[in-house]
């Protein structure tokens, strides 16, 4: 896997990034000359042109992705499969639901002839047409109830949110009428509905564009939520949610579109109600999903430097919890440490724990342990903004009290 880092350069050698790896050295930056790196699980780079140039702060994150075993570029190269960024795994999946069942169709603000704020579908207007692929006005809650009322009547349509915090505009449709019209109906509608979108804590794009609305949709009755971590899980998740007869909520990660990875060539479809186990382990549980899992992957290398041995299950589908993977864990390991960038307060941590607690209590040999983000609005500036979520070192502590207990 690798991830794409988008408008800069790094000018030194490798040393740099093992540097940018303990978290208490944020004062280099890397030198920005409008180019692409490409940061492969090998530590090797490629470079490409890109007109857009951003401000790059750390490294520190994408880093994590490097969880597999060294593997050279050429014998990445020679497996089966193609590579692409989970953008452009999001859009695949897309396009083969669109040519597979023609009553797939899209809407949202952008997603036509400008392809998307993060180009998921670009492309697909002038493939598919504008009734198809349909932009609309910024209007979230009237084009969110008009997807509603499509799916009613048999189409299967999906809502982007150019950013999933202007989806609460739409909290009214997506609560009252795309969770419960099913039910309220009788069972004379299914409404499949898709709803996905970028969201979480991204690069100083401030409070309002930094939501992590799981927290706000789990308690709705009749919606299912999974977050893609992967271009992998991405295109899987979205042809299971397209083809789901439920309303599903895909969570997208602002930081993850650019993360590449190889993919089958052949179809494949994922379960919406399955965890995905990323690394077997004896010592601890730890549970993540989204853009943790990489916090989570940087913080095993230390921990097991240090002779631990930990398992780590991205639980995917945040509503249901896939209570069978986490449990068959659970009575192995006997310790949890969920991490998440959902906030503290009523999120998905704190809806995990309670069920663990309650199905698995007496498995368990000490507390469990949530690490989530900081219950504050998410700051502008970057170096607050990285004190409010969780950061690798803090998983290391966490995971250390935790088996010393």
């Amino acid at each position: 896997m690798a991830v794409v880092l988008q408008g800069f350069a790094v000018s030194s050698s490798d040393s740099l990034i093992s540097n940018r790896l303990q978290l208490g050295s944020f004062n280099s930056r890397p030198e920005r000359n409008g180019s692409i790196v490409v940061i492969r699980s090998d530590a090797r780079f490629s470079a490409g042109s890109n007109q857009r140039v951003h401000a790059a702060r750390k490294l520190m994150t994408t880093n994590a992705v490097a969880a597999k075993a060294d593997t050279s570029t050429s014998s990445t190269a020679s497996k089966p499969g193609h590579e692409l960024l989970l953008f452009e795994a999001l859009r695949e999946g897309l396009e083969e639901e669109m040519d597979r069942d023609p009553r797939v169709c899209v809407m949202g603000e952008d997603v036509g002839h400008y392809g998307g704020s993060y180009k998921v579908t670009k492309g697909l207007a002038p493939k598919y047409g504008d009734l198809r692929v349909l932009d609309t006005p910024i209007a979230e809650n009237s084009f969110t109830g008009m997807a509603i009322g499509a799916a009613m009547t048999g189409l299967r349509p999906i809502v982007e949110g150019m950013n999933m915090g202007f989806l609460l505009l739409a909290f009214n449709q997506i609560s009252n009428n795309c969770g419960m019209l099913h039910y309220t109906s009788g069972g004379q509608f299914t409404i499949p509905v898709v709803i996905r979108g970028p969201g979480g804590v991204g690069r100083q794009l401030g409070a309002e564009h930094s939501q992590r609305l799981e927290s706000y949709f789990q308690s709705v009755p009749g919606l299912q939520m999974v977050a893609c971590s992967t271009p992998y899980n991405a295109k899987g998740l979205m042809k299971a949610a397209i083809r789901s007869e439920n309303p599903v909520i895909l969570f997208e990660h602002v930081l993850l579109y650019n993360l590449k990875e190889r993919i089958p060539d052949e179809e494949y479809v994922l379960s919406l109600e399955e965890a995905e186990m990323v690394r077997p382990g004896e010592h601890v549980t730890i549970l993540t999903y989204s853009r943790m899992r990489y916090h989570v992957m940087q913080a095993a290398k230390t921990l097991v430097n240090k002779g631990y041995d930990p398992e780590i299950i991205d639980i995917r589908s945040l509503k249901p919890f896939d209570l069978y993977t986490i449990g068959n864990s659970v009575k192995k390991t006997h310790r949890v440490l969920i991490v998440e960038e959902c906030m503290r307060t009523g999120g998905i941590g704190a809806s995990l724990r309670a069920a663990i607690i309650e199905n698995f209590w007496d498995y368990l040999d000490a507390p469990i342990m949530c690490l989530s983000s900081q219950d504050v609005p998410t700051p502008y500036a970057g170096t607050l903004e990285d004190w409010t979520v969780v950061q690798p070192v803090q998983i290391v502590t966490a995971v250390e009290q935790l088996c010393s207990s």
